[in-house]
């Protein structure tokens, strides 16, 4: 039997104390469930989960273009800060890759990683060619390889 997203994210969590970086990411497409374990998961701890895509959006609003590109990594940083719960929890991550930011979205989240957990949702896949988000000739395209990396999947 398979174990459940929520179980898998929980154990993760546990073991994530022992690694360099300690990020979970909860991969899946579009309507798999990612959510819905990070809700889960989130009522069995005191952390909130944290829209990624909100919160950014609200902080640099008044922000120009280049601004955004140079303060994003701050402004992300300080976002996590302010919430003094471990782990932290962030959802609706896909501000993160837009091209205007140029950020590297997995190297943030791993920074982001090195002194608490992180559990953050990632709307892609995980394959034999790595981790994905979105598809080849995508401007947002992205993909890693898969070591170091601790992952859960969300199969719809």
């Amino acid at each position: 039997m398979v174990e459940p997203v929520t179980d898998q994210v929980l154990r993760a969590i546990g073991e994530a104390r022992a690694r360099y970086y300690r990020l979970i990411l909860i991969v899946g497409p579009a309507g798999s469930g990612k959510t819905a374990a990070l809700q889960k998961v989130s009522a069995l701890t005191p952390a909130p989960i944290i829209n990624v895509n909100l919160e950014l959006s609200h902080r640099m609003l008044t922000l120009t273009e280049r601004q955004r590109a140079i303060k994003i990594s701050r402004i992300v940083g300080d976002i996590v800060t302010e919430t003094a719960a471990d782990p932290v929890f962030l959802d609706n991550t896909e501000i993160l890759f837009d091209v205007h930011l140029h950020v590297d979205p997995l190297n943030l989240l791993q920074r982001l990683s090195r002194n608490r957990t992180v559990v953050a949702t990632w709307n892609g896949t995980v394959g034999p060619n790595g981790l994905t988000y979105a598809v080849p000739g995508h401007p947002e395209y992205r993909r890693y390889p898969t070591d170091d990396l601790v992952i859960v999947e969300a199969k719809p």
